[in-house]
């Protein structure tokens, strides 16, 4: 059995990366899908398939649609969500695919520091587990395998 993981959270830090090498050092049978991880291809996809728009709002709104219309497709096909709240950086989008795949019924791990508890008390609360680390989401996955 191979399981199809969506990583969702922010992505200007290298936490993808490092949770596909420990899973791979793991020798977890996962496939890794996500959101566009190149922030300027992510902003400018809209421009792109619809052409150039009159201002920066409507650039956002048709950048917005094609880029959850991505999100939502691969949430779908996906098995689990893995969804990594950091410290550093603004979190909308990692709260908005938590909250798509609850909605969809995916089962969620969701990723966050200890501080952030109260702040995400609400999505803790709906989702599967609730983990500090990306070793802990690990080996919640690394237990599905597990036969004894």
């Amino acid at each position: 059995m191979e399981l199809t993981v969506y990583l969702a959270g922010e992505i200007h830090s290298s936490w993808r990366d490092e949770l596909k090498e420990k899973a791979k050092a793991l020798r977890l049978p996962l496939q890794f899908v996500g959101p566009m991880e190149n922030h300027d291809r992510s902003d400018s996809i809209g421009e792109e398939i619809l052409g150039e728009q009159p201002n920066k709002i409507f650039r956002d709104e048709a950048a917005s649609a094609i880029n959850n219309f991505r999100t939502e497709l691969l949430m779908k096909k996906s098995d689990v969500v893995i969804a990594l709240f950091g410290e550093e950086y603004k979190q909308w989008n990692t709260a908005m695919d938590a909250s798509t795949a609850i909605t969809l019924q995916k089962p969620l791990i969701l990723i966050r520091p200890e501080k952030l508890h109260h702040p995400l008390k609400e999505l803790t609360n709906k989702a599967n587990v609730t983990v500090t680390s990306i070793e802990q989401a690990l080996r919640t996955l690394s237990y599905v395998f597990e036969s004894e």
